[in-house]
């Protein structure tokens, strides 16, 4: 008897909260995605590429130094903003670059990603999308909120292991 009522509440479960949930994800999704796309539209003299993670990366200034790898120590100058132009943070103005190792998760995946395609001395602009960044947990932005970050790479320090 109790078997027969656990076959049935747990498909009235998911029909009930799971499936609506995942049409409301959708909707903030499609919201984003648009976002991204009205900005690459108002701003058609940023050529950036769409790279395979769904990340945005231009080129600003290419770079002449070395190429940061998994476990490098990078240095950088940023500033992170929305699509909007309004300012999320920055280090630029200041003497503080940002210093973190690549690939030990300190970074959000999307800034970690960019910063592999930089060599020293460059420049670049790249679009995280909310699954590279900060997500769905409304932590420190809100939720399905796309950023647009300005780098400059000063530094890479060699990581363990490399000679």
């Amino acid at each position: 008897m109790i078997q027969a009522r656990v076959k049935i509440i747990v498909p009235v479960l998911i029909i009930t909260f799971i499936i609506p949930s995942c049409i409301g994800l959708e909707k903030f999704e499609n919201r984003e995605k648009e976002e991204i796309q009205k900005f690459l539209f108002m701003n058609p003299d940023l050529n950036f590429e769409l790279k395979p993670s769904g990340l945005y990366y231009l080129d600003v200034k290419v770079g002449t130094g070395i190429q940061p790898v998994a476990h490098d120590t990078t240095y950088t100058f940023y500033t992170a903003t929305f699509l909007n132009n309004l300012i999320m943070g920055t280090n630029v103005g200041t003497q503080d670059t940002l210093i973190s190792p690549l690939g030990e998760g300190i970074l959000i995946p999307g800034f970690e990603e960019a910063l592999t395609y930089m060599k020293v001395g460059g420049k670049s602009l790249f679009i995280v999308p909310s699954y590279l960044g900060y997500g769905q947990t409304d932590y420190r932005i809100p939720s399905y909120t796309p950023l647009l970050f300005e780098v400059d790479l000063v530094r890479v320090k060699p990581g363990p292991g490399v000679k």
